[in-house]
């Protein structure tokens, strides 16, 4: 697996090069994809400098054995190096050519009507909070209130900052897609049973720059009408809310937040751009087995990935097995270590995965 390093070596050396040249930052889209590949490089550089010193470190402490001292430092020398070639062959790994990018998150309301709308804003509350720890931006695009104050559904984007693919917004969210169910006695029981409802989350990476996905105009059938609230109420004297249909794949996005039209295809526009991108990482993940085999993300609302269950103040996740008694925390923003599971397990299915190539 090491025997790609030194081409890696040697990109990382010329991107560095190139990203020197003013000329490069003239183009804001080129300088963006190269500084994301470059600070991808730049971790493997320099876990592929710790494993390399570690090794002759240990190669001098084995030549001085005789020494008390070195003799000493051999079996810690070894631990570290095992350390560190397992973190250079994890960041060896293959990466999702999305990781790097922000997303915008739709989370739906379930069976369960008002407690499932009401999870659905207790999901959307979670990962606000989440985004907020790691210094993230969040902008609701899109959403559909219920009368009790929960979301029939909504959309959110997250912005990020950093260039590196690991500390990227979809690296963290991808795996949040799915089925999350929830058990709790809802607001509106009166007899204190409980209920188990659910939310949909589905998690889209953002398109950077509008020319990245070819849409052609003769391919989108848009709609106009009135906005309505709850209840059908209308809220909007003019045909201000939009629905764009994609012919070629189907896909429909309306929006209606706006009380311009403009800003309704535009926001539209955006969702879509994002629906589009997902839909043709899907179409490469089913014609490439082993890509989508290894991974534990879906695209969709249909699998059930995680249970939250209020009386025992316990949250579980059916993929990776991972279940702990801290749900007030999780749903408060305290995500990482769940995330962090989904992670690890994704890592070492592709891991198994090229061993089994190999």
């Amino acid at each position: 697996m090491f025997e790609s390093i030194q081409s890696l070596l040697d990109e990382h050396a010329e991107l560095q090069l190139r990203l020197s040249d003013p000329a490069v930052h003239a183009d804001q889209g080129l300088a963006r994809k190269l500084g994301r590949r470059y600070a991808e490089l730049s971790g493997i550089v320099d876990a592929h400098h710790k494993w390399h010193a570690l090794q002759e470190d240990l190669e001098a402490a084995k030549e001085m054995d005789d020494d008390p001292e070195f003799a000493a430092e051999i079996p810690v020398l070894q631990e570290q190096l095992a350390g560190a070639q397992e973190r250079l062959r994890r960041l060896l790994i293959p990466r999702d050519p999305n990781d790097s990018r922000n997303v915008i998150i739709e989370v739906k309301g379930g069976e369960g009507g008002d407690e499932a709308a009401l999870f659905a804003g207790d999901l959307l509350r979670m990962y606000t909070r989440y985004a907020e720890s790691r210094g993230w931006k969040t902008e609701i695009i899109s959403a559909t209130e219920s009368d009790l104050g929960g979301y029939k559904d909504v959309q959110m984007a997250i912005k990020g900052s950093s260039n590196d693919p690991a500390e990227g917004v979809y690296a963290r969210f991808k795996f949040e897609g799915g089925v999350h169910r929830v058990q709790r006695v809802p607001v509106t029981e009166s007899q204190g049973r409980i209920h188990t409802s659910a939310a949909g989350v589905l998690v889209l990476p953002e398109v950077d720059e509008p020319e990245e996905v070819e849409i052609s105009q003769n391919d989108l059938k848009i709609d106009v009408y009135r906005s309505s609230g709850p209840g059908g109420q209308s809220v909007n004297t003019t045909d201000s809310a939009v629905r764009i249909t994609h012919l070629p794949t189907g896909i429909v996005v309306a929006m209606q937040n706006e009380k311009s039209q403009l800003q309704n295809r535009e926001a539209a526009m955006r969702v879509l751009r994002s629906r589009i991108l997902a839909h043709q990482q899907e179409q490469i993940d089913a014609a490439n087995s082993d890509i989508r085999k290894s991974q534990i993300r879906t695209m969709d609302r249909s699998e059930r990935i995680r249970t939250y269950n209020y009386p025992e103040n316990r949250i579980a996740d059916h993929r990776t097995g991972y279940k702990a008694y801290n749900l007030d925390a999780v749903i408060n923003g305290d995500l990482e270590p769940v995330v962090q599971a989904a992670i690890e397990m994704d890592e070492q299915a592709q891991l198994d995965a090229i061993g089994e190539d190999d």
